[in-house]
């Protein structure tokens, strides 16, 4: 039997391969897991009371585009974050998760070709995954943009060729930026906008790290379209509960965009989505509306790099990151980093590489470890004093 080969050069998930390396060897001491982006500390309590509250709605099919309650929440959020106005009919998509979004969102408005050509998603290089298999799967051509130190380990898409620009029909761009904690300007945001528009493009702002910032606030790519007064459907926003209030098993998030792109996306959904159950839905409705748990989440987080700071303060490679919670931090090899701290310390991190395509015989990942700062402050402590020991010694 046949199978199709557009997903062939799809790298195995980071994951998995984490466990190819790893597994069958001895942990050099206690398990510290400092790998995966899921949030540990706790979310409001009352989110319980609410679904036991609405269980009866498990006994009917959830509403596909976001129970009324629920996308009023959402705006009113929108508008008191970014000041920026929506429509809950016209602007707004309930998702099972941002993941569903970021991937489904290419299928419903990639075009066949662009230019008369293959056409091009843009991806920052290192990147989150899903943005790689959406392009494969509409047959779209992924193309790496490095986001380099020297750039605030942010892509610089003007420096794409223009023959490839005229073929682009998406760019990717996370902000916060996962890995690196990188915040977009409002600046940066408005010329990628103007970029998008010089050359008929669409921008998908995966923005699911905006709540979790050290100093400066992280802008959106809503604001920038709304200072620019550009065309609603040139940009789709992303935005989830997971890490801004530690909901990641909640599954709710939604995406920001223009009538076109709601209508195109909708559609689509009506087949492939797989809509939030109605008490899980209410819940998120309430959870949208509080800040008083997003504050208390992100005053944790100011603590974590705080320590990393204090700890990893003078270490050649270490940078403290402008928001999300995770630390990007260079190293020799980043596949023997990983594997010499579990062998010798039982601290289990990420290889950068598996975060990165390798272009032109270069993987921009590969001399970064990633280092998730999700566990508890004293395990962060021990695992960060182990991970700078360990650097130290190579």
């Amino acid at each position: 039997m046949d199978f199709p080969g557009r997903f062939e050069n799809l790298p195995l998930y980071a994951f998995p391969r984490l466990r190819e390396l790893l597994d069958g060897i001895k942990p050099g001491g206690r398990e510290i897991s400092m790998t995966i982006g899921e949030p540990k500390h706790s979310f409001p309590e009352w989110v319980t009371d609410i679904i036991v509250k609405n269980a009866k709605g498990f006994n009917d099919y959830p509403s596909n585009e976001g129970i009324p309650e629920l996308k009023e929440a959402i705006v009113g959020w929108v508008q008191r974050r970014y000041g920026v106005s929506l429509d809950t009919q016209n602007n707004i998509l309930a998702l099972n998760g941002t993941r569903e979004g970021l991937y489904n969102s290419l299928i419903a408005l990639c075009p066949e070709k662009k230019n008369n050509s293959r056409p091009v998603v843009l991806i920052p290089n290192p990147f989150y995954q899903v943005y790689m298999a959406s392009s494969l799967t509409v047959n779209a051509e992924p193309y790496f943009v490095e986001a380099k130190p020297e750039n605030n380990h942010l892509p610089d898409f003007a420096e794409v060729p223009r023959e490839v620009l005229k073929r682009t029909a998406g760019v990717y761009l996370c902000s916060p930026s996962n890995p690196q904690g990188a915040i977009a300007t409002i600046e940066y945001w408005i010329e990628l906008i103007k970029l998008a528009e010089e050359f008929d493009f669409k921008i998908f702002a995966d923005e699911c790290y905006s709540e979790i910032y050290n100093e400066k606030i992280p802008p959106g790519a809503l604001e920038a379209l709304n200072k620019l007064n550009a065309d609603p459907e040139r940009v789709v926003v992303f935005h989830s509960l997971s890490k801004r209030s530690n909901l990641p098993g909640l599954r709710s998030g939604f995406l920001a965009t223009g009538p076109k792109n709601i209508q195109r996306l909708g559609l689509l959904r009506n087949y492939g989505g797989a809509p939030l159950p109605s008490p899980l839905q209410h819940a998120a409705a309430a959870v949208w509306q509080d800040e008083e748990h997003v504050k208390n989440n992100r005053k944790l987080y100011v603590s974590k790099y705080k320590i990393a700071d204090e700890i990893l303060s003078g270490l050649k490679g270490y940078t403290s990151p402008e928001a999300g919670f995770f630390l990007w931090i260079k190293v020799k090899d980043s596949e023997k980093t990983t594997l010499d701290l579990w062998r010798e310390t039982g601290v289990r991190v990420l290889p950068g590489a598996y975060l990165a395509q390798e272009q032109n015989g270069k993987n921009p990942g590969k001399d970064f470890i990633r280092v998730a700062l999700v566990a508890q402050q004293e395990i962060t402590k021990e695992a960060l004093i182990k991970i700078r020991s360990l650097i130290e010694k190579q």
